[in-house]
């Protein structure tokens, strides 16, 4: 029966590590694997050094700008919860429906920073839509379904 402590890794699964600088009998001794002389021998190359080519954080593009609105990154950017127009025509005609209707519902799973409503799909039935945000196609078809918009 084979048991758990039994069990062992193949013969060269596991190979050891190179110790550098023990004597020359390692193979390694004397100038332990850094070649004869030069900066790299001596151990004065700067963390970053590609050996003169352009190193890595001058050949990546700039951000360009310091403002909060600068490429919309960060701690500033704005997360939406997003549904489209043809997702609300489940609801009965003349329904309010509010961002925390859409988390009940289980439509939207979480809000973030608001509600944002898209234009994809159809909307057939009037209703009152409240949300942070309103593309302009869904707007449209809102408002040509009979319905109403409430930016919050």
């Amino acid at each position: 029966m084979m048991r758990l402590e039994s069990l062992a890794a193949p013969d060269g699964a596991h190979k050891g590590k190179k110790r550098v600088g023990r004597g020359t009998g390692s193979g390694h001794g004397k100038t332990s694997t850094r070649g004869h002389k030069g900066q790299w021998a001596r151990g004065s190359v700067r963390p970053g050094f590609e050996g003169g080519q352009t190193p890595l954080q001058r050949r990546l593009r700039k951000m360009k700008g310091i403002s909060k609105t600068a490429m919309n990154i960060g701690i500033f950017r704005k997360e939406y919860a997003i549904i489209n127009v043809g997702q609300l025509d489940r609801f009965a005609a003349n329904t309010v429906i509010t961002p925390e209707l859409l988390v009940q519902t289980g439509i939207v799973r979480e809000l973030r920073d608001g509600l944002r409503v898209l234009g994809g799909g159809e909307l057939t039935k009037p209703l009152t839509v409240s949300a942070h945000h309103f593309s302009a196609s869904a707007a449209e078809k809102i408002a040509a379904a009979g319905g109403r918009t409430e930016v919050l």
